[in-house]
């Protein structure tokens, strides 16, 4: 079984576009599940600002993740540019 991905040529318009608007909510679910969390550490703890550390701790991750996100679509993008200059 092949377990490469398809060409840019042969995805779909649809692919391409779940991939750009998943990086459009990858920080702003982060930030909600950091505040969600948050919430939940003030109820359990009986605090009223464990939620900011929540919503900061989301945001770098959603930070992080778009990160990884990028570096990762830009070393495939080298990958399929080093195959097409090696034919």
């Amino acid at each position: 079984m092949k377990d490469e991905k398809p060409d840019k040529q042969d995805e779909s318009p649809w692919v391409v576009v779940a991939r750009y608007s998943e990086i459009g909510f990858m920080i702003p679910a982060a930030v909600i599940v950091g505040y969600l969390f948050g919430l939940l550490g003030d109820h359990l703890f009986h605090t009223h600002w464990v939620y900011l550390l929540g919503i900061v701790f989301g945001a770098v991750a959603g930070f992080v993740s778009m990160i990884r996100r990028a570096l990762q679509a830009s070393a495939d993008e080298d990958k399929k540019e080093d195959e097409h200059d090696g034919r």
